[in-house]
């Protein structure tokens, strides 16, 4: 069992299809209220990694947990994460708020312990004038700010976010890193993926970057600029390009 003191770890996490590895031996261990950016090419094993952490397919070999909940245990893990993939899953024959219900139902909660919360996340994103229109009318930008409520109107322990910010115009895209902010300092952990790396650099307390399946670097924004400084620029894109096109063996952390 994980220990308390973590929200969100995997010991020796690894998935197989066939002959193929997607993710190989990932060791994780997040403390709660940490914003973790985890970085990687296309392919690198991003989306498996988040699928394995939220039990929605099984890993080969390891185990992970999510507030001591063993990712295998998916009716009880369904409580304690919330999840906001890249493809939001959203039903455009319902209402904005229709959808919000749904969710809450999905995980046994009456919409009244969580309208509140819900509605709040709405208002902060504009969104809650367009609560009763059908999501079939939504907007790109609109889909992704009902979907990112309903991965937080529940208060989960760990929330997953993949590209949170894709259709956002700046101004919406500003409101949510705040909001995600917002959420570490209430003590949630959230498990960001993107490639907009100066989110990343702004908001992420650690950062993980993964390439072909393995986890070659970990620390803070900082940290991994100061190691790739050598090498690369001043930023972490540099950090990230550098970690990302050379051997994993080229990279050691500055003493």
């Amino acid at each position: 069992m994980a220990a308390p003191s973590s929200a969100l770890v995997a010991r020796d996490l690894t998935k197989r299809y066939g002959d193929t590895t997607a993710l190989e031996s990932l060791d994780l261990d997040v403390a709660p209220g940490v914003v973790y950016g985890f970085l990687g090419p296309n392919g690198a094993g991003k989306t498996t990694t988040m699928r394995l952490l939220t039990g929605l397919i099984d890993p080969t070999d390891g185990e992970a947990f999510v507030a001591g909940t063993p990712s295998s245990n998916r009716r009880e893990l369904v409580d304690q994460i919330g999840l906001l993939p890249e493809e939001p899953p959203l039903y455009d024959e319902l209402t904005g708020r229709e959808q919000l219900q749904f969710a809450a139902d999905l995980r046994d909660r009456p919409w009244e312990s969580v309208a509140d919360r819900a509605l709040e996340f709405c208002d902060a994103l504009d969104l809650t004038a367009d609560l009763d229109r059908r999501i079939e009318g939504y907007s790109t930008g609109m889909r992704q700010k009902a979907a990112f409520v309903q991965a937080v109107q529940h208060d989960p322990d760990v929330v997953f976010l993949d590209e949170p910010t894709n259709g956002l115009d700046p101004r919406a895209a500003k409101t949510l890193r705040e909001l995600i902010l917002d959420l570490a300092a209430a003590d949630t952990t959230v498990f960001l993926s993107t490639h907009i790396l100066p989110v990343v650099e702004e908001i992420a307390d650690e950062v993980g970057v993964l390439h072909d399946g393995r986890l070659v670097a970990e620390g803070s924004p900082a940290e991994l600029v100061a190691d790739a400084e050598r090498e690369a620029g001043a930023d972490l894109e540099d950090a990230f390009l550098a970690l990302t096109s050379e051997p994993e063996a080229a990279w050691q952390p500055q003493p």
